[in-house]
């Protein structure tokens, strides 16, 4: 059950679900999960494509005057969720919301990635370090005066997170247990 903050009073709310649909894929050449990169600065140089479904077509003008993108996308691959992961950089178990795991209670994927062009219902973009054939949710334009800040401290990141260009996933939450809100109800 979520709890709605509203005039220093808590109120219990029923849990909503969202539905959402993907505007277009990825194609990329990562065609397992072993073995990808784990993050964009892990992938430098890959490139790769979304291809949205033709209704959204026209939603791209423009979007070429941009260096970079934000793209959020559904993790099709990942099955089940934990509150508590040992991420790839770590061998501690952290939560979930303080890692970049992919096994979310909501597993949509984030990555700011090098825009190269788009051509008709083609965006293609570079260091990509998506799986192919993820469906896409959103693409939106990467503004530095919006979406860059100094961070004065990065948790448990610090002297890790350099890592990410080196190391490459497994498959340790492709299949993840389900959280006990999970489960079906016998």
């Amino acid at each position: 059950m979520q709890l709605q903050y509203w005039r220093h009073r808590v109120h219990a709310v029923a849990p909503e679900s969202f539905a959402y649909r993907p505007i277009g894929h990825f194609r990329t050449p990562h065609k397992a999960i072993a073995g990808m990169p784990i993050q964009p600065i892990g992938a430098l140089g890959v490139s790769g494509s979304i291809v949205l479904l033709p209704g959204f077509a026209q939603g791209l003008q423009d979007l070429d005057g941009f260096s970079h993108v934000i793209v959020l996308y559904h993790l099709h691959q990942v099955r089940g969720h934990s509150l508590m992961v040992t991420p790839f950089l770590d061998t501690q178990a952290h939560g979930i919301f303080a890692t970049r795991s992919p096994s979310r209670p909501n597993p949509i994927g984030l990555s700011v990635l090098r825009l190269a062009g788009v051509s008709g219902c083609c965006v293609h973009v570079e260091n990509v370090d998506v799986l192919d054939n993820t469906p896409v949710l959103d693409i939106k334009p990467y503004v530095p005066d919006f979406d860059r800040w100094d961070a004065d401290r990065i948790g448990w990141f610090a002297g890790k997170s350099g890592q990410a260009v080196q190391h490459r996933s497994d498959t340790r939450f492709a299949d993840a247990p389900l959280a006990e809100e999970d489960l079906p109800v016998a």
